[in-house]
């Protein structure tokens, strides 16, 4: 069970701060269920409320700093998700952001971005649907890195390619 002032991914709603565990006095609820209640960290207007015994919507908690070290370390080794098919593509996609893990987001961030790369480099256009989860992966990663590593969501991603360039130099 996840305590007032924890960090948690909330599904769609990306990274959460619990800022309650209660009872709800509105008219449709039950007075004896117990639930979260969640400010997503980059929609300050939305309020959340998902009951404690909640089954459909995932949740997790937030990495700490020192997992989001490791995963930044993992990255240059997490496999691309490479599928030829159009439609599967997007399943693929889909299902990867379902899972809710960091490292799916971090697989699906490197394959659009070279399949980005590769379909420019030939002249062809960069398709919207690639576009769309490339910015719902980035979106939910660097808004988990930046609680994790205190650091602003629009700098994660120039201070993830810092780290990478810094570990590969000590490998050389």
């Amino acid at each position: 069970m996840f305590k007032k002032g924890d960090y948690v991914i909330c599904g769609s709603n990306g990274i959460c701060k619990v800022t309650d565990v209660t009872t709800l006095n509105m008219v449709d609820a039950p007075k004896d269920r117990l639930y979260y209640i969640f400010k997503p960290v980059y929609s300050e207007s939305s309020t959340v409320y998902i009951p404690v015994d909640n089954h459909k919507i995932p949740l997790r908690a937030a990495l700490s700093e020192q997992e989001a070290h490791a995963l930044i370390g993992k990255i240059p080794s997490l496999e691309l998700l490479w599928v030829e098919n159009e439609k599967q593509r997007e399943l693929i996609y889909k299902e990867c952001m379902k899972k809710n893990t960091c490292e799916d987001y971090v697989r699906i961030i490197k394959t659009l971005y070279l399949r980005r790369q590769s379909r420019l480099s030939k002249g062809k256009k960069v398709i919207g649907i690639d576009e769309k989860y490339l910015k719902m992966a980035e979106d939910y990663l660097y808004g988990e890195l930046a609680v994790a590593l205190g650091i602003e969501k629009q700098g994660v991603e120039s201070y993830i390619k810092e780290e990478i360039g810094k570990s590969r130099e000590t490998c050389y």
